[in-house]
């Protein structure tokens, strides 16, 4: 831990300065280690208590010591809003986080949320984990809260996927909750992430959670809602995705379980309904390919060389008219004609009405 990030650690663990606290003393001193040796007056115009100051703990401080000792052996990183490595949707959020503790490695691929009921029915399960997979599965990171029911399915369908997936605590990246998580929080923070902007050592209270939600939502380009009571803690994440400007889902249910309550009040307010993973990729990412497409298009990539590659490469999933490609591609007319021909037999490409061609799912 460097200097940086141990001052920032102390003024975390000081009673009383909290994400707004931190972000008024980057913004007044530039940094974090300037607010430690500044004198009361400082913090005062800065916005703060200068009661404050006194509680910074010291190097010897036990607790800090002690917090200190177990973020290094659990390998946690500190990673403030100012820092490069920052998720870059949860920046833009109107309350981010100052600080985040990660245990593991942050994807930097898009992000999705699925989130639902901790007393979730057999089948919400199985369509949280299918649902999970087939994103992951599109290179889609899975974002969620660790809790019982949706969201361990959640986790465990990008886990038997081999994608990748955020587990959002709210309480302290040394504790594991509920404690049955235990083995998938291994799991997860083995080749993926975990992530709190609690302190270790700060247990899960209930207040913890709706600040955990709107992280959940923050990290993520859409929220996928699956089975909701009428006041489940789902429907916060579902209220944040909304003020945060992401893309809210739902999954209908049966009008007469507990569960379909929320989901279903929130398809009648506007959210968009989903039956399967497609739905929401040709929301979101209608152009994006499925891992084995992925291959299958390397694969194809492979057996060709220039120009045909480039007029490949070049054409997608939208379609493209043979003037254009032969003007980016610098071909005559002729030789564009002669290198489609050949890509469509391979079954490379599709040629449709008006001298436009799309490349075709192998």
């Amino acid at each position: 831990m460097d200097e940086q990030q141990n001052s920032l650690l102390r003024l975390h663990l000081t009673p009383g300065i909290g994400r707004i606290a931190l972000f008024k003393l980057h913004q007044y001193f530039g940094d974090f280690m300037a607010p430690l040796q500044a004198p009361p007056q400082y913090w005062q115009e800065a916005g703060l208590n200068t009661k404050l100051c006194s509680k910074i703990p010291n190097q010897t401080d036990l607790k800090f010591v002690r917090i200190r000792h177990k973020l290094e052996a659990l390998k946690v990183r500190l990673i403030s809003f100012w820092d490069q490595d920052y998720p870059p949707l949860l920046r833009e959020i109107h309350d981010p986080p100052a600080l985040l503790y990660l245990r593991g490695k942050m994807p930097t691929k898009e992000c999705f949320a699925i989130v639902g009921s901790r007393r979730a029915t057999a089948g919400g399960l199985l369509f949280s984990k299918d649902m999970a997979a087939t994103l992951a599965n599109h290179n889609i990171c899975i974002v969620s809260g660790l809790a019982r029911g949706v969201d361990s399915a959640a986790h465990r369908g990008a886990l038997e996927a081999k994608g990748s997936t955020i587990a959002v605590l709210g309480c302290g990246i040394d504790q594991v909750y509920p404690p049955e998580n235990s083995q998938l929080f291994r799991e997860i923070h083995q080749a993926n992430a975990i992530i709190t902007e609690y302190p270790p050592e700060t247990p899960p209270l209930a207040g913890h959670f709706p600040g955990r939600n709107r992280i959940i939502s923050g990290l993520s380009r859409g929220v996928l809602i699956i089975e909701a009571a009428g006041k489940s803690g789902s429907l916060i994440t579902g209220d944040f995705a909304l003020e945060q400007g992401r893309e809210l889902f739902a999954i209908p249910g049966s009008l007469q379980h507990p569960n379909s309550k929320g989901t279903n009040q929130l398809l009648k307010e506007g959210a968009q309904l989903v039956t399967e993973a497609a739905d929401i990729l040709q929301a979101l990412w209608p152009d994006l390919p499925s891992r084995k497409q992925r291959k299958q298009y390397n694969d194809f990539s492979l057996q060709l060389e220039e120009p045909a590659l480039q007029v490949y490469q070049l054409l997608g999933h939208e379609p493209r008219h043979s003037d254009e490609i032969a003007r980016e591609c610098g071909l005559t007319p002729m030789a564009l004609s002669a290198i489609l021909l050949d890509l469509e037999l391979r079954g490379g490409i599709k040629t449709l009405p008006g001298n436009n061609y799309i490349r075709e799912q192998i």
